[in-house]
This record gives structure tokens, C-alpha cells and sequence, in this order.
């Protein structure tokens, strides 16, 4: 028997990995923008509530429907066939968008009510998913993105001797904001699995960074074409 939290983070007993088709609970269908050009459809259980677009890093989102898992599932092949919308992206796509996001919270929402009335539009439609209304939530004061100086790049690995150090601007998902000297550079803070931290002291007011890093590029999404 494992405990709630081990369940929820075994992936090999995770709904997201397609092991359990069982499982009776109810499920959202949901909306996850994540900048411009990038949205992706998702289910999560009902009981979770939000915690899973927090965990994506999704700044806005939208509940598309809900009923059981397997109706879920039909409705995300629905729009992955019909509307071309992704079930995953990945987060290095996530966090190059991120670092310029519309400014306002009715621009980030545009995308995801457009595709919304899209969807819920579409012919077979599952019978057992309730369709629900577009009500757009939007995560950017959660996260701390509002009013966040562009993102420059992001730390590729931990290396041995390496410091990384600087304010905490905000944190979307996995990924720590942090402001280093004049400009923000990301840290994923999955690539700390299995290093030992230590503390680096009194840091500089500006931090310092000493770790691999790369630049964000900026390319065009398929998906503009949808919108």
C-alpha cells in the first residue's frame, strides 16, 4: 500500500502515463496556456483541483469538461486530431515563451478562449463529458511573472564547483526566476536531483553564476496557424 503522496508521484502508476484505465474517479479536461502559441489540452483528477497547472508552470487555463477518465481521454485524442493541440510540451519550449508574455491578463487569456469555443464546438463530442464554461484563470500574480524583466536563458546542468546565486524573482512550475546581476536566467530545479547544495555564504547583491547556461530562442509556434 503506498501512501497518497507516493502514488502521486510514481509515474508508473500515473493516469498522465497511460497505466491506468480503472480508475474511477472524475476527471477534468482542461486548457493550459503557456505564451503565445502554446497551449495544450490535459486531464487531471477532479479532487486536485488546480495543483496540476500550477505543477506545468501554466500561466492561464481553462476547464474544458468533465466526467469519467475514459471520456477524458476521448476528448483530449478529439482535439489532438481535430484541432492539432498537444498533450506535452516540453518545458525548455515553455520556458523561452515565458520570458515574453503579454502583459495583460485578458491578452493571455485570448488564445485559450478561442480554442475553448473550438473545442466544445467539435462533433463527437464524448456523451459522458459535461462540457463546462470558459472561465479563464490566469497565474501570473501566483507565479510572480507579472512585471518580470524578459528571461535571458536558462542554466543547462550542474557542474562540480559551479555557484549559482541571485533574488528570486518567480517560480512557474519546476523553474526558480532568478536575478542575476542585470538580467533573469532560469534554473529547472529538476536538474538538482542527486547533487549535494551547500550554501554559498553571503552572496554578491548582484549574485554570481558560474554554470553552463544558454540562450533563449525565439521561434514561431505551429500553432499561431490556428489562432
Amino acid at each position: 500500500m503506498r501512501c497518497e503522496e507516493c502514488a502521486r508521484l510514481d509515474r508508473a502508476h500515473s493516469v498522465a502515463a497511460d497505466t491506468i484505465a480503472d480508475d474511477p474517479r472524475p476527471y477534468h479536461v482542461y486548457l493550459a496556456w503557456f505564451g503565445p502559441g502554446m497551449t495544450k489540452v490535459g486531464i487531471t483528477a477532479l479532487d486536485r483541483g488546480s495543483a496540476r497547472l500550477l505543477e506545468q508552470g501554466a500561466v492561464c487555463f481553462t476547464w474544458l469538461g468533465a466526467g469519467p477518465l475514459m471520456a477524458a481521454r476521448r476528448a483530449e485524442e478529439l482535439l489532438r486530431a481535430a484541432l492539432r493541440v498537444p498533450d506535452r510540451i516540453p518545458y525548455v519550449d515553455k520556458r523561452a515563451v515565458r520570458s515574453a508574455l503579454p502583459t495583460s491578463a485578458a491578452e493571455r487569456a485570448a488564445e485559450v478562449a478561442d480554442l475553448h469555443a473550438r473545442a466544445v464546438a467539435l462533433p463527437d463530442w464524448p456523451e459522458s463529458l459535461t462540457p463546462e464554461p470558459c472561465q479563464p484563470v490566469d497565474h501570473a500574480g501566483a507565479f510572480g511573472l507579472a512585471e518580470l524583466p524578459d528571461a535571458v536563458g536558462e542554466v543547462t546542468e550542474l557542474v562540480a564547483g559551479g555557484v549559482v546565486s541571485g533574488r528570486l524573482a518567480a517560480a512557474a512550475g519546476p523553474d526558480l526566476h532568478l536575478m542575476v546581476g542585470s538580467g533573469v536566467v532560469v534554473l529547472d530545479t529538476r536538474l538538482m536531483r542527486g547533487w549535494e547544495l551547500v550554501p554559498v555564504g553571503a552572496p554578491a547583491e548582484e549574485g554570481e553564476l558560474t554554470l553552463p547556461t544558454r540562450e533563449f530562442k525565439r521561434e514561431e509556434s505551429a500553432q499561431d496557424s490556428l489562432f
